[in-house]
């Protein structure tokens, strides 16, 4: 994906790079910027630094082995790719989720959404030039690993999602540390709240730093905290309820939702993730209050679910509102054991637009923080995609292998020479 905007002049402007690799960058991605002074007037970013092939890969799978291949899309939402996924699959083949798979589902799904937040407060302190803070919160989000290395048995693929409910349940013995985490959370985010939104050095780097516009937000259908922040009200667990989240009252934050003046800034940004993670506490402590008795799974035989897939046929899509925004997974079954096609959206891909406007006339040395503020995951992202004379042409494996080895031959013939 490749993007140009431009407010510069051009003679009195130069142009840098930052990445693919840079130490301000966490995973591979080039940002070409055009500057006069120290603001930003030309903004150019270009992707696809990674090639994973999961999806490919996907398709060589039944859909049990899928699960656990979506869950290594990403490794902080390692619940919310399976969990997309596995609603897609129930879609099409017309399952029913039991009652408490659908609350231990939530849970897990809102634990992920502590952490991913914990880790996206530490990095963006770590962002500002404020390591000390990135050590303490990162101190506090062990508690919360903790806990889900607690109810799955891991810290980070869990394993836990099933097609058709869970693999684990959570016992009434398991419910106090729970508890006890989530009070410990409540107290934890009140301190890193008065850190992040009261200290006057982290205002002025982050008020009216990076502005998306509500009607940008839209317009480039920006997603999850990103677009909550600019004052777009959307949320899947809001607008389309699923799992237990349609038996709770689940609302869609913004800065107005809380009482706050709403600018769409990085502070905007970092406002809406700190009370995301007071609601899903709160989610939690209702789940476990709410949670029925039953079955946690369809069906308990692996092979006779096997079985009754393989002679599904049809589309089937799963949305779930993942920590950075919806994420979506798209399946199509012809009666066979594989899947004929899956293709998967990652949120970061719908945030990707949004980097242009906020960069747009900022300094360079917010850059960095201003970049992270949507919390971008690339390698959940990027796709192998050939451009050439304005048509899209899909690499497949045969044709990439040989790409390879004429490259290789290539670069020998060079070397001898």
């Amino acid at each position: 994906m490749k993007k140009i905007a431009d407010t510069g002049n051009e003679q009195n402007s130069f142009t840098f790079c930052v990445g693919p690799v840079h130490p301000a960058l966490k995973e591979p991605l080039q940002f070409t910027f055009k500057i006069e002074g120290e603001r930003v007037k030309k903004v150019d970013f270009m992707l696809s630094h990674v090639h994973r092939g999961i999806e490919w890969m996907g398709t060589r799978r039944n859909p049990i082995q899928i699960i656990y291949l979506a869950e290594r899309i990403c490794g902080i939402c390692n619940i919310s790719h399976p969990f997309a996924f596995c609603r897609a699959v129930e879609s099409v083949a017309g399952i029913e989720v039991p009652p408490r798979a659908e609350y231990i589902r939530t849970i897990n799904a809102e634990l992920e959404r502590i952490h991913s937040h914990l880790l996206w407060a530490g990095i963006a302190a770590h962002e500002l030039g404020f390591d000390s803070v990135l050590h303490y919160i990162l101190k506090a989000r062990e508690r919360v690993l903790d806990i889900i290395e607690y109810i799955t048995g891991n810290r980070i693929t869990k394993g836990i999602m099933m097609i058709g409910g869970v693999r684990r349940d959570i016992s009434k013995k398991q419910y106090r540390k729970i508890i006890e985490a989530m009070e410990y959370y409540k107290k934890q985010v009140k301190k890193i709240s008065d850190i992040l939104l009261k200290d006057h050095v982290v205002k002025a780097r982050t008020i009216n730093t990076g502005i998306l516009s509500k009607a940008d937000a839209i317009k480039l259908c920006a997603v999850g905290p990103t677009a909550r922040a600019s004052g777009v009200k959307r949320d899947v667990r809001q607008d389309e309820p699923y799992a237990a989240y349609k038996y709770l009252d689940v609302e869609a934050i913004t800065p107005a939702t809380i009482g706050k003046e709403t600018r769409g800034d990085v502070y905007d940004r970092t406002l809406v993730r700190l009370a995301e993670i007071r609601q899903s506490v709160n989610i939690i402590v209702e789940c476990l209050k709410s949670m029925p008795e039953g079955k946690i799974a369809y069906e308990d035989k692996i092979p006779k679910l096997l079985a009754e897939l393989k002679s599904v046929e049809g589309e089937g899509i799963g949305r779930h509102e993942a920590p950075r925004g919806e994420v979506l997974h798209y399946i199509k079954l012809i009666g066979n054991e594989t899947l004929f096609s899956w293709k998967v959206r990652a949120p970061t891909y719908a945030n990707l637009l949004s980097w242009v406007p906020m960069l747009l006339g900022a300094q360079i040395a917010d850059i960095p923080i201003i970049a992270a503020s949507t919390d971008p995951c690339l390698s959940c992202t990027n796709r192998a995609v050939i451009t050439k004379h304005g048509k899209h042409v899909v690499i497949d494996h045969e044709a990439l292998h040989e790409l390879s080895v004429k490259k290789t031959l290539a670069l020998r013939k060079v070397k001898h020479d």
